[in-house]
């Protein structure tokens, strides 16, 4: 049985072109790219060029560009990097669905001193930007706000957002994990002033990243050791993992507009025919800003994780929420800070596509979802009846 892969907001497949591009420097190109020698040497030469290709993705300059190991490791050095810049500076604003990487650096800092505004979003998933402007002082050192939802899709007004930042002299971060080849991006036009990568969600190895960080923007690293990365991020080179990232950046700037064609064409077609398919379902979040390859259901009265392992048996990947909190039964925090009801809470299933995503796959889950909701709900006492679904939640809750 083959794998259909809807889970690509977790991870993705790395392009073939891009592990073509790496094995060399898995193989025979293995020397330290800072030594004196030249076969050392011109491992520096790849590593310059990967970081052409990630900038010209990004709309930047080669010199804006920090590798990294991951997307958490850029959110942590760009919010600590921008606290550190402005130590007189002692308030922080981020938003209530922020990727696990900002929040809990945000709630560690609040128990060294900084407070923290954790912004909040409506049933669509959006911010209300009159909160954001209240929430503005002189004190604020920095704004770290997500450009899209890693678990909805749901798309902030980033430029708008950044606009009323720089009005109060705030620093800008976005974590743009989820965004990054999916929709185009041109730092030289942007309000940002640092934004986050990462390399396995554009079909390059786990285990590598970048930030973006504006010229002229103060910047502190996050590690210290030797010179590396112009001295703002210490350790030897990933050269290997630098390369693919170029490649893949490279790959995404040549598809990014047909893949926004296909996987919004795509998506549509899934989520249209699983709501007319299927009674008591709806598209969490805001269905006209929005990542084109990500849509997120809730199924009512019926457990996500019933679904998935339902899906699993007919070999179709997807998810519940963000793997990065997938170890927790917790629902997840996104859609609780949406306001959703239980109903819909905890049935809640994120499809996300890819270039690779196919019709064949596509028409596959519209063929097995219907039945796979219909026959939890036939398990479940609660179908049509909210009242007793709710009560029966909170008597979990309460033995928890």
């Amino acid at each position: 049985m083959s794998v259909i892969y809807l889970d690509n907001n977790a991870t993705t497949k790395v392009d073939p072109d891009v592990v073509e591009a790496i094995m060399p420097y898995l193989t025979d190109y293995y020397g330290n790219p800072s030594s004196m020698h030249t076969f050392g040497g011109q491992l520096g030469k790849a590593v310059t060029k990967a970081r052409e290709q990630v900038a010209a993705l990004l709309g930047a300059d080669e010199s804006e560009i920090i590798f990294t190991s991951c997307g958490t490791e850029g959110d942590n050095a760009a919010i600590r990097a921008a606290l550190l810049a402005q130590p007189e500076k002692r308030h922080i604003i981020t938003t209530q669905v922020e990727h696990p990487a900002v929040l809990n650096v945000c709630k560690q800092l609040e128990t060294q001193g900084y407070s923290v505004t954790y912004l909040s979003v409506n049933r669509h998933g959006q911010l209300d930007l009159d909160e954001l402007e209240a929430s503005l002082t002189g004190n604020t050192a920095l704004v770290t706000i997500m450009y899209a939802n890693n678990e909805t899709g749901t798309i902030f007004p980033i430029e708008e957002i950044g606009m009323r930042v720089k009005e109060r002299g705030a620093i800008f971060h976005v974590d743009a994990v989820q965004a990054v080849g999916k929709i185009p991006l041109n730092m030289k036009t942007s309000t940002i002033d640092m934004l986050t990568i990462s390399g396995h969600k554009i079909h390059a190895p786990k285990g590598i990243g970048a930030l973006y960080v504006r010229r002229g923007v103060r910047f502190r690293p996050l590690l210290l050791g030797g010179h590396q990365e112009r001295g703002r991020r210490a350790g030897t080179e990933n050269v290997p993992g630098i390369v693919g990232l170029g490649k893949a950046a490279e790959l995404e700037l040549i598809h990014i507009q047909t893949a926004i064609k296909k996987e919004t064409r795509l998506r549509d077609r899934l989520e249209q025919s699983l709501l007319a398919k299927i009674s008591d379902c709806e598209v969490n979040g805001d269905i006209t800003q929005r990542l084109p390859n990500t849509t997120n259901i809730g199924f009512k009265y019926i457990e996500g994780e019933a679904i998935l392992l339902f899906l699993n048996k007919h070999g179709i990947c997807a998810s519940s929420g963000s793997a990065c909190t997938s170890g927790s039964l917790e629902p997840s925090h996104v859609l609780r800070a949406m306001g959703l009801p239980y109903t819909i809470l905890h049935g809640s299933i994120r499809f996300s596509l890819c270039r690779y995503t196919t019709e064949a796959q596509i028409d596959r889950v519209i063929e097995v979802m219907p039945e796979i909701v219909e026959r939890l709900r036939a398990l479940s006492p609660f179908k049509n009846d909210e009242a007793g679904w709710l009560q029966a939640q909170a008597q979990t809750l309460a033995h928890h």
